[in-house]
């Protein structure tokens, strides 16, 4: 079969030939995805393998120069058979809570030496669930936290190894909600404040500083404020190695974009490549191991949402698709306003297109994918692909309306796995008493 990748797109995702009669049809690697949601259903989130597997690669490809590990973010999505083959390939996890924690564990019991714990609100029995399984690093966000770190580990007489994430004051140029990296934000510690808690640290024989840390944002492509972030970073590790901290690692968190624009210029790996020549650039003479923690740049364009069109509607000439997925299965659009690429499973011969609205069944007006968006023609009963919707669709899933989460499954080659079956009402309703 003739196969037609979409522009600029990794190549998990693409048209491939499905007869005269028909056009063509939207593949998952190599298995048709009508055929996937023919088994599992809709709304469903199909994953590819081969290009989590290929974007991980690209980032060690272009960071093999200087010591690293790249610490995946595990809440872009945090499904285990994805966090488990990440494992296999030897990637390290950065988490967020201990609920993160136990699904890296679960998906490989070893991982924990390779995890890095951020966020600003760690409670004492997430710290204590860490030490007890000897992480790498805390990422320490203030001075109440650093005591409450020397507390825990105290009473488990182990030494807790940690970095102070601090606040480069450095503007990210992205989204303001997932901007970090300035003042006025909830993240870090300003630089002339984290000396201290570094001094404050070395007088605890339960604490050790290890390194340093600087997360700025999320969806980042203005790759020059990576570069910012870094100097600022490396002045400091010189200041705290006068002040005689053995400083190993430093954090470069997060932040790498994607484009959810494609065109035929776009190059992933040239991307990657650049983003390491800014990060590593002002690193490069202090010898330390770098910690990257890229997560919707490796699992962004690795996942589609496929859903079907249940209604077409017409108000007043405005043209709605209403879809059996809502925004309780993919936010991004309501919450932030968010582009998604939207294409049909089975693509029509014809050239006849029309603009309309892409929403779900919820009872919110913001409760869409797509507004005035240019579509092929498509029918009741079509299927819709919604792409780049690997990082931030189900792990921000909710339950709102009482509507069960949907159903993920794994594609590798030829195989399609089924790695978190569909919730049903009962999931929802079993906690509750009444």
């Amino acid at each position: 079969m003739r196969a037609s990748v979409l522009p600029g797109r990794p190549p998990g995702f693409t048209y491939k030939s499905a007869g005269i009669h028909r056009g063509r049809e939207l593949f998952a690697e190599d298995i048709a995805v009508s055929a996937i949601v023919k088994k599992h259903g809709t709304p469903l989130y199909i994953y590819s393998g081969e290009t989590i597997w290929s974007r991980y690669s690209e980032f060690n490809k272009a960071f093999a120069r200087q010591k690293h590990t790249v610490c995946y973010s595990v809440k872009a999505n945090s499904n285990l058979s994805v966090l488990q083959m990440l494992a296999k390939l030897g990637a390290g996890f950065d988490v967020v809570s201990g609920g993160e924690l136990q699904r890296v564990l679960a998906a490989d019991q070893h991982a924990a030496a390779k995890v890095v714990f951020s966020g600003v609100g760690k409670q004492a029995e997430e710290i204590d669930l860490a030490i007890h399984s000897n992480i790498l690093l805390f990422n320490v966000e203030s001075a109440s936290e650093l005591r409450l770190l020397a507390a825990r580990a105290a009473l488990q007489r182990k030494t807790a190894a940690y970095a102070v994430r601090v606040n480069p004051h450095v503007n990210a140029r992205t989204h303001p909600y997932i901007s970090t990296g300035l003042h006025e934000h909830k993240f870090g510690v300003p630089l002339h404040e984290a000396r201290q808690l570094y001094s404050a640290g070395s007088d605890n024989r339960y604490l050790r500083a290890a390194g340093v840390s600087a997360h700025i944002g999320s969806q980042i492509t203005d790759l020059s404020t990576f570069r910012e972030a870094m100097e600022k970073l490396a002045e400091f590790v010189n200041v705290l190695r006068g002040d005689g901290h053995d400083i190993r690692y430093v954090d470069a968190g997060g932040g790498l974009g994607i484009s959810y624009h494609y065109d035929e210029c776009h190059s992933f790996a040239r991307d990657v490549k650049t983003y390491a020549a800014k990060v590593c650039e002002p690193l490069h003479k202090l010898d330390i191991h770098l910690l990257l923690e890229p997560g919707r740049s490796i699992v962004g364009p690795a996942g589609i949402l496929a859903t079907r069109i249940v209604y077409k509607k017409t108000n007043d000439g405005k043209v709605f698709l209403v879809t059996d997925a809502a925004m309780n299965d993919l936010i991004r659009p309501a919450l932030y306003d968010a582009y998604h690429e939207i294409v049909p499973v089975t693509a029509s011969r014809g050239h006849h297109a029309s603009t309309v609205d892409v929403v779900g069944p919820i009872c919110e007006s913001s409760d869409f994918f797509a507004r005035r968006r240019v579509l092929p023609e498509v029918e009741e009963g079509d299927l819709l692909a919604v792409l780049d919707a690997g990082a931030y669709g189900m792990s921000l899933a909710s339950n709102y309306n009482s509507r069960p989460r949907a159903a993920e499954v794994l594609v590798n080659g030829r195989r399609a796995r089924l790695v978190r079956r569909r919730e049903t009402i009962d999931d929802l309703i079993g906690p509750e008493r009444v």
